[in-house]
């Protein structure tokens, strides 16, 4: 990845900052994208410029469109072009569906898949007939867990826009792919999790075949191969990494007393 240009929205906590950290550690150029955290985009690019990669962090609300364009702007200014665009950026009502209204979907639809379109659509002209896009899915997309109906349909609708973009990006030689992350031990996961966190814990890891599930290090691997020119025989397919826990028949967070 020497001299590659990366976006990553999201780019300066959890598992986009672990990306960022990892393409750095290979000479990349990494875009960090943050909504509101100065400091945190600040350390995520010395750490970046530590590594000996090159940085720039860029405040912009992905799901406003003047801010990604803003965004875009401002990555070709500095670097020239762009070979890849992560959308990782994501926020949502963690709430049942009985209790949600127009304002959470509106925020959440705006920001997973607006917000991935326009990127998609900013971003890929200048990737100079070739490039890669990436998704960041999540295990809710496909497994029912509580209180996450609403961001479950937008990763959803993120994984089959992986589909159709694979298709429709081809003839600019441009490759298209999500990864959709198991539950892993990061700040937010916790956060979401509450007071539950050490119960499901104990569920995923006793339900997992191989017997632990992914370290965020490891998922971060996962996906900085995923947009390695070495992967771009995968295309228009999100990899789920989890260590197997998927293949569990008793719904997770479910039954328990």
């Amino acid at each position: 990845m020497q001299d590659k240009t990366v976006i990553i929205t999201g780019g300066s906590r959890g598992m986009g900052q672990r990306l960022a950290l990892k393409l750095a550690a290979q000479q990349a150029n990494v875009v960090v994208n943050y909504r509101r955290d100065d400091q945190a985009a600040k350390d995520t690019v010395a750490e970046i410029e530590a590594l000996g990669g090159t940085a720039l962090a860029v405040q912009a609300d992905v799901a406003d469109t003047a801010a990604v364009e803003s965004l875009v702007a401002q990555s070709v200014e500095r670097f020239g072009s762009i070979d890849v665009v992560v959308a990782n950026a994501a926020a949502s009502a963690f709430k049942p569906l009985s209790q949600i209204h127009g304002r959470h979907i509106d925020k959440t639809m705006s920001l997973t898949v607006q917000g991935f379109l326009d990127l998609v659509r900013l971003t890929t002209p200048h990737m100079n007939h070739g490039g890669r896009v990436m998704a960041v899915s999540g295990w809710d997309s496909f497994r029912v867990l509580p209180g996450h109906a609403l961001l479950g349909a937008a990763k959803a609708a993120m994984e089959t826009l992986v589909k159709y973009l694979a298709i429709e990006l081809a003839r600019d030689h441009i490759t298209t792919v999500g990864v959709c992350p198991g539950p892993i031990d990061t700040d937010s996961f916790r956060y979401y999790a509450g007071d539950a966190w050490e119960d499901y814990a104990q569920q995923w890891l006793a339900q997992t075949p191989s017997g632990a599930y992914p370290t965020p290090d490891e998922v971060a691997d996962v996906m900085a191969y995923l947009v390695s020119p070495q992967s771009a025989a995968i295309n228009g397919q999100t990899i789920v990494v989890d260590g197997g826990l998927s293949l569990a028949t008793m719904p997770i967070g479910f039954g328990q007393d």
